[in-house]
């Protein structure tokens, strides 16, 4: 099963405990949001990828430019742990990682909330690959994904337990659009999947396909 394949299953099976308000102000604000065009403004291929140096789970910190020494670099946005497509994502680039570190690639994984909340991703999950804290989402701005949830959904998420306010540190609102960058040696982006829709992410088969058009 490809992993948008097992995101649907389980978006249609989500899908039945939610209550229809909420199911539709979740429709609703997805649709303000792709109709917002914001996904076509993210950062493309042939896009020089924008300079970062984040936190790691473990308080280590990762350059884009020490990542880029090494190789080619797959870099992925998520929403968080809180988030179980995120989740579902994450372990379906945690089972190919072996696949993409063979290739010369280092895959690392960005999202908005704090250390302490990666940390526990990373054990949850046995991630072999860093997973990078960008409070405040400023590296998701400089890749055009970062977008503030509204008022109405904001409160959902609240409802929902998820506890942003505290996950993100004070940051509540602003999240990423799910995107995946393949970036070559020269720190320009040779592949991009960027969606406004939450419960689409990334095949790794794609991903394996790009780095292998690296040469």
């Amino acid at each position: 099963m490809t992993l948008n394949a097992e995101l649907r299953t389980f978006y249609e099976s989500r899908q039945q405990q939610i209550p229809a308000e909420v199911r539709e102000i979740m429709r609703r604000s997805g649709q303000e949001l792709a109709d917002s065009g914001q996904a076509d403004r993210a950062l493309a291929v042939g896009d020089r990828a924008p300079r970062f140096t984040l936190p790691t789970a473990t308080g280590e910190s990762r350059s884009l430019d020490d990542l880029l020494a090494a190789g080619p670099v797959v870099l992925t946005f998520y929403r968080g742990a809180w988030c179980p497509y995120c989740n579902l994502a994450l372990r379906a680039l945690q089972q190919h990682h072996e696949t993409i570190t063979a290739r010369g690639a280092r895959l690392v994984a960005v999202s908005p909330q704090n250390p302490d909340e990666s940390l526990t991703l990373t054990e949850k999950h046995d991630l072999a690959f860093d997973v990078l804290s960008d409070l405040g989402s400023d590296t998701a701005k400089q890749y055009g994904l970062a977008f503030d949830l509204p008022d109405d959904l904001a409160t959902v998420y609240d409802k929902l337990g998820f506890n942003l306010q505290r996950v993100n540190d004070g940051h509540p609102r602003t999240l990423p659009l799910p995107a995946t960058y393949v970036i070559d040696r020269d720190g320009v982006i040779r592949w991009a999947f960027v969606n406004t829709d939450y419960t689409t992410r990334a095949e790794p088969a794609d991903i394996l396909a790009a780095l292998d058009a690296l040469g």
